[in-house]
């Protein structure tokens, strides 16, 4: 993840708008934080057969799965899009309500994300965005870590994140709030490169 804007300044969506596009950023709280290069290609091969099998999975769904970098805008109650101080891009996730999509990506909580883990993002998806998704209610939060193998799964119970569910990247693991959706990981994992440690 990279660096905030350096000042005390505020930022909105109207401001987000205005940047160039050949650098991307999201905004947690009103702060603009530059998001990093492209990330390593098991970062990518993992979000991308999450999104496919996705995909093919909600055929003749309602629900509808994107894959970043799509915006992700997260009011805190009736605000306009402009004066909106959170807009994310999540790796992978799923929109259920079809009123929640317009052609500038999202505004609303998805009903689950997915992040995948880089050494450069790993603070601040599981602690910046894990509390901004708690507090937008996205119902189910997935961090998948490529180097570990493993899966960390947080579902909404009364407004709040509880403990995470921990499983390995192996035979298949189910979405807890959209059965009955699955992600397989055999062959996938199988095709990664090994992890360095």
């Amino acid at each position: 993840m990279g660096l905030p804007l350096r000042n005390d300044r505020r930022y909105t969506y109207r401001d987000y708008l205005q940047w160039p596009e050949d650098v991307r950023y999201e905004l947690i709280d009103g702060e603009a934080i530059m998001m990093a290069p492209a990330p390593a290609l098991d970062h990518q091969d993992i979000a991308g057969e999450m999104y496919f099998q996705l995909r093919q999975l909600l055929e003749d769904n309602p629900c509808r799965t994107f894959i970043a970098p799509v915006d992700v805008r997260l009011p805190r109650g009736d605000e306009a899009d402009d004066d909106i101080d959170v807009v994310v891009q999540p790796d992978v996730l799923i929109v259920c309500k079809p009123e929640q999509l317009d052609r500038r990506g999202v505004r609303g909580a998805p009903a689950w994300v997915a992040e995948v883990i880089s050494p450069s993002t790993a603070a601040h998806d599981q602690i910046a965005k894990r509390r901004i998704y708690e507090r937008a209610g996205v119902a189910e939060y997935w961090l998948v870590h490529p180097v570990e193998r493993t899966v960390t799964i947080y579902t909404l119970d009364a407004g709040e994140y509880g403990r995470p569910d921990i499983f390995e990247l192996k035979g298949s693991t189910a979405l807890q709030t959209l059965p009955p959706l699955s992600i397989s990981w055999d062959r996938l994992v199988a095709r990664l490169p090994a992890p360095e440690f």
